[in-house]
């Protein structure tokens, strides 16, 4: 499913709102607090977030909470967040369940701890029958997003002739989900940070200095509404 397909030139309700989850550790420590209270806080937020789009008719939410050079972080904190992530799967996410949102899992499951695992799989399922698709993107990479989708090419053996955008947008860890048409990043910096490169080709993008755990429904509106105010016309008039 091409954006063209997805979208018009007057942008209205997204259907797709992809969120890069910063400013966890910053907003800890302007509290005096260590950086895992930060990490538990904006976890915490994801609900709230998702319960907003959904109530507006967003379909489909996708939220960058650990991405493949998170690995680099203390041991300490790393084991931490995906504490609290196992937590949030088993406790939270249940609940989003019944109200109507699905899960998937966009990224690498290596070298993800085995414990967890169980939870993400416990939560994840490939039905439709959600009113609101929330991405989690845990050990995620769009580089290396790509290269897996040019490996799966590969073993299907598939000859160069017959390989285009399609044939690597269905071997993408999104593979049936529209991209994005709204990427927000909380916290004050203007970039990706190897975020949904392939996705990314077109979405609008914004950017707030607030930082993820404060990102409250006065600020998804405040996002909602520029977005309403973006012309998109991919590459025509």
């Amino acid at each position: 499913m091409t954006e063209r397909e997805t979208n018009n030139s007057q942008a209205g309700a997204p259907c797709h709102v992809a969120f890069v989850m910063d400013g966890n550790g910053r907003w800890a420590t302007r509290q005096g607090l260590p950086r895992l209270a930060g990490h538990r806080a904006g976890i915490a937020n994801v609900a709230p977030v998702a319960e907003g789009l959904l109530n507006r008719g967003v379909s489909y939410m996708t939220i960058y909470m650990f991405s493949t050079e998170n690995w680099k972080r203390p041991e300490e904190e790393v084991g931490g967040i995906f504490d609290l992530l196992s937590r949030w799967l088993y406790e939270t996410a249940p609940v989003m369940k019944r109200s109507g949102i699905g899960f998937r899992h966009y990224g690498r499951r290596e070298p993800l701890p085995a414990t967890f695992l169980r939870a993400l799989d416990g939560v994840c399922d490939d039905s439709r029958d959600h009113q609101l698709v929330l991405g989690l993107a845990i050990n995620y990479g769009g580089r290396p997003e790509i290269v897996d989708a040019v490996k799966s090419v590969l073993r299907d053996g598939i000859p160069s002739s017959r390989i285009d955008e399609q044939a690597i947008a269905d071997r993408l860890y999104t593979a049936g989900v529209p991209s994005p048409d709204l990427i927000v990043r909380p916290g004050g910096e203007y970039r990706l940070s190897n975020f949904m490169l392939w996705q990314a080709a077109y979405a609008e993008l914004y950017f707030t200095p607030v930082l993820w755990p404060d990102f409250d429904d006065e600020e998804l509106v405040k996002a909602l509404e520029e977005y309403s105010r973006r012309h998109r016309r991919f590459g025509g008039l």
